[in-house]
């Protein structure tokens, strides 16, 4: 497994492949939400397994200021997750925030999410609350 950076026009077809399979079909995410217009602004990494196929996604949307950015579409297909692809994922975003200056990480996660997350140096740091019929909380980390 390897993790590279993507480009949002040209590994659309991977990104939007690996996210409707975990968001929409797994879990009923309306279509409509979840490409959005923040998709073009935002760097994406993608995870590939050894016969090229790409199995996980992730990106990152950069503040004005760049000193924080927010984690989001973070997605590993059923048959690679526990594998480290999420970690993988994860450690190449804080990557690129750290190249662009950025102090903090932050994203709206899961609530069955939050203990990866929190394995990650995450913490809550807000309610619960619902997006796209989910429940999710606000957690961030410092770089």
């Amino acid at each position: 497994m390897k993790v590279t950076a993507a480009d949002f026009q040209r590994d659309n077809a991977a990104i939007r492949r690996v996210r409707f399979a975990v968001f929409v079909d797994e879990q009923r995410i309306d279509p409509d939400l979840e490409m959005d217009d923040r998709d073009p602004h935002c760097e994406h990494v993608l995870a590939w397994d050894a016969h090229g196929d790409a199995v996980g996604t992730g990106r990152i949307d950069f503040a004005p200021s760049g000193k924080s950015g927010k984690v989001g579409r973070v997605a590993v297909l059923a048959s690679a997750r526990g594998t480290g692809v999420g970690k993988a994922l994860m450690e190449q975003l804080h990557a690129l925030a750290r190249s662009r200056g950025s102090t903090t990480v932050w994203c709206n996660a899961q609530v069955s999410a939050a203990p990866f997350y929190a394995g990650l140096g995450y913490r809550i740091v807000g309610e619960r609350f619902e997006e796209a019929g989910i429940d999710h909380v606000r957690m961030e980390r410092e770089l």
